[in-house]
C-alpha cells in the first residue's frame, strides 16, 4: 500500500536545490543521440482517475512521476484508493463508480495541474459531504467556471472565489444526464463531463469543439458505452453511465509535448540528428509535427503501431535547411496549444513573416504563454507584433545572441523555464533562467536529459 510520506518524499526529492537559476553560456554541440521520455502527463493522469473508478486493480509502467502525477495520486489516496507504487510500476485498486470514502471537512491540493483539478471534480459530482480543492498561486489565477457550469447542470453545488480555485463542491445523489456545447475546445472541460457523465444514469450529450482525445480513446479501450460522431468543426459524443469499468493495464508511452523540446532543439541545431522512441503520435496532439511540416521541416516516423487507441512512433528528426515563414492556420492551434512557444523559436529562424492567430487560450495556461512567446522573442532580438490573441513574428534565419539574458518571474510555468533552456542552447548568450523547479510539474529529467545531448548547464 502507498503510504503517504513516500509520496512526501519524492516530492521533496525533486524540489532539492530548488531556488537557484540555471546558467547556460554556449551553443549546444552537434549531437546524433536515441532518447526515450517518460510517460505521458494526460495520459499518466487520466489512467489514475479511471483506475479509481475500476472495481479491480489497474497496474501502470512509464507512468510519469512529476509534481502534477503524484499530487493524483496523493488526492486519490485521500479519496480512500489504495495506491501501491514501485521504481517499476503503479498500481491502483479502484473503489468502484461513487466508492469514494473519505473524512468530512477533506481538502485536495491540485498544485499546478489544471487537468487534475479540472478532472477530478467531475468525479466529485456524486459526492456526498463538502471537499475543498485547492491549488498554488498559479493555478489560483486559472479559470474554473469553464468546469463549474456544466458540473452545475449534473446538479452539484459550488462555492469558489470568483470562478477560481479554492472551490467547494458537494455532490448530488441524483445526478441528472445532461446536453452540453463545450465552446472553448477545452480537452479538461469535455473529459471532467465524461467522468462524471460515468455515473449518471441515462444519457449525457457534449456536443464539444476539437481537441485532444485522450479520454474518448480510453473510453472506447475499455469498453465504456461511448459513441462519437465526427464533424467538420465538433465531435458530438454520447456517454450512458453506470457501466462498471474494467482493470486498465497501461503502459503509458512518451509524451509528445516534452518529445517537441528536443525535435525544435535538433531541427535549429548544426548537423544534429535525434531518434525518440514510442511516442505518442496521436492525431489531436501532433499539430506541431503538421505545423513544422508546413515550414519545410520533415520528421520521419518508424515503427508505427497501435496501442489501446493510441498511434505509437519512434520519430526521426534531424537539422533543418531553410525554414519558411507560415500563415499558421488556426484550425491546427488545439493540436499544437502546449507547443506554440517552441513553435515560435522555429518562426524566429524563419525567413519572412510568420502569424499566429486566434490564441487566446494561451493565456489560461500556468502563465500567460502568449505574452511569455513575446517577451522571448524580443529579449533574443526578434521583431514581433502581439495582440490579445495573435502574434506576428519577423523570422531572422542568421539570428545569434550575444548579450545576457534573464528569465524569471514566469510564474514557474515549467514550459517557459524549458523553452528559455532551448532558446539558449540554440542561440547562444549568456543566459540566467529561475525556478528551474518548474520542470518538475511536468518533466522532472529534463535538465537530464539535455545534458546527456550535450548541453552545459551552470
Amino acid at each position: 500500500m502507498l503510504k503517504m510520506h513516500i509520496l512526501e518524499i519524492l516530492l521533496k526529492l525533486i524540489k532539492i536545490s530548488k531556488m537557484h537559476p540555471i546558467r547556460i553560456r554556449n551553443k549546444i554541440q552537434k549531437f546524433n543521440k536515441v532518447l526515450s521520455i517518460e510517460g505521458d502527463k494526460s495520459l499518466s493522469i487520466r489512467w489514475a482517475l479511471l483506475a479509481s473508478q475500476s472495481k479491480f486493480k489497474s497496474r501502470s509502467t512509464n507512468l510519469l512521476l512529476s509534481d502534477d502525477v503524484i499530487n493524483t495520486l496523493k488526492c486519490l489516496r485521500k479519496l480512500g484508493v489504495k495506491i501501491n507504487i514501485s521504481k517499476n510500476f503503479c498500481e491502483i485498486s479502484g473503489v468502484g463508480l461513487n466508492g469514494f470514502k473519505y473524512k468530512k471537512n477533506l481538502i485536495l491540493d491540485a498544485g499546478n495541474s489544471g487537468t487534475l483539478g479540472r478532472l477530478i471534480l467531475g468525479l466529485l459530482t456524486h459526492t456526498e459531504n463538502k471537499i475543498k480543492l485547492k491549488g498554488d498561486r498559479s493555478l489560483s489565477k486559472r479559470d474554473f467556471i469553464r468546469i463549474i457550469k456544466p458540473l452545475e447542470k449534473f446538479g452539484a453545488n459550488f462555492k469558489s472565489n470568483y470562478g477560481k480555485l479554492p472551490i467547494t463542491i458537494k455532490g448530488t445523489a441524483n445526478a441528472n444526464p445532461i446536453f452540453y456545447n463545450e465552446t472553448k475546445g477545452s480537452a479538461q472541460v469535455k473529459s471532467s463531463v465524461m467522468l462524471a457523465a460515468l455515473n449518471t444514469s441515462g444519457e449525457t450529450i457534449i456536443k464539444a469543439k476539437k481537441s485532444r482525445n485522450h479520454s474518448e480513446l480510453l473510453f472506447k479501450y475499455l469498453k465504456l458505452p461511448i459513441k462519437i460522431r465526427r464533424k467538420k468543426d465538433y465531435d458530438l459524443i454520447k456517454i450512458k453511465g453506470k457501466k462498471k469499468i474494467p482493470a486498465l493495464n497501461y503502459k503509458i508511452p512518451s509524451d509528445i509535448s516534452s518529445c517537441a523540446f528536443f525535435i525544435v532543439l535538433t531541427i535549429l541545431s548544426k548537423d544534429s540528428k535525434l531518434r525518440i522512441k514510442n511516442v505518442n503520435i496521436n492525431p489531436s496532439r501532433v499539430g506541431i509535427l503538421n505545423i513544422l511540416n508546413m515550414m519545410g521541416v520533415k520528421i520521419q516516423k518508424k515503427n508505427l503501431r497501435n496501442y489501446k487507441g493510441e498511434k505509437i512512433a519512434d520519430l526521426i528528426i534531424k537539422s533543418a535547411g531553410e525554414i519558411k515563414a507560415i500563415n499558421c492556420p488556426p484550425k491546427l492551434n488545439s493540436s499544437a496549444i502546449d507547443e506554440f512557444l517552441l513553435i515560435f523559436l522555429v518562426a524566429a529562424k524563419a525567413k519572412g513573416v510568420s502569424s499566429f492567430k486566434n490564441l487566446s487560450e494561451l493565456n489560461e495556461k500556468e502563465s500567460p504563454r502568449l505574452k511569455w512567446g513575446s517577451k522571448i522573442l524580443t529579449k533574443i532580438g526578434i521583431k514581433n507584433v502581439l495582440t490579445s490573441k495573435s502574434i506576428k513574428i519577423y523570422g531572422n534565419p542568421n539570428l545569434e545572441i550575444k548579450n545576457k539574458i534573464i528569465i524569471r518571474n514566469f510564474l514557474k510555468d515549467h514550459r517557459v523555464f524549458m523553452t528559455s533552456a532551448i532558446a539558449a542552447l540554440i542561440f547562444g548568450g549568456d543566459w540566467s533562467i529561475a525556478n528551474k523547479d518548474a520542470i518538475n510539474t511536468s518533466f522532472p529529467s529534463f535538465l537530464k536529459k539535455i545534458k546527456y545531448l550535450g548541453a552545459k548547464i551552470h
